[in-house]
């Protein structure tokens, strides 16, 4: 295939071709918006490594009902309307790492950018939430905590 032909495809196809333009530029935004957002994405078992080799501390966002029916053993429940990143429970762990827990990922990528902003040096995301860990296969602890 040359470049003529190439160019002649993309003439005779042109909704497909500018369908395949705007995916493209989307899958390249997303993936250098990835690199500027400031915490990192954990898989389930990168969780259990950084909670017993360097003391993390987990906090699940999801309401206290959920929390008490299965959570991440050792997580702190803070519903979301009151997660404060200057409170009294996450203040001090400045310099430790914090990992957000939600049900799939996305209000703990909006609470892991106000720590951020806030200062906090080292965040992660659990990547999938609670159903990510579940998919791992791994335990949940019962009641509330």
């Amino acid at each position: 295939m040359n470049f003529e032909e190439l160019l002649a495809f993309l003439g005779r196809n042109q909704m497909l071709s500018l369908i395949l333009a705007a995916l493209t530029v989307a899958i390249i935004f997303n993936e250098i918006s990835r690199l500027f957002r400031g915490f990192k994405a954990l898989r389930p078992a990168e969780l259990t490594v950084l909670v017993n080799r360097d003391n993390a501390l987990v906090v699940d966002l999801r309401p206290a009902a959920d929390f008490g029916k299965g959570h991440i053993p050792g997580s702190k429940n803070v519903q979301m309307s009151q997660f404060d990143p200057e409170s009294k429970q996450l203040a001090p762990a400045k310099a430790l790492p914090v990992v957000l827990v939600c049900k799939t990922g996305s209000t703990a990528s909006d609470a892991a950018k106000r720590l951020k902003k806030a200062g906090f040096e080292n965040v992660y995301v659990l990547d999938g939430g609670i159903g990510g860990w579940l998919q791992a296969d791994l335990p949940l602890a019962k009641g509330r905590g």
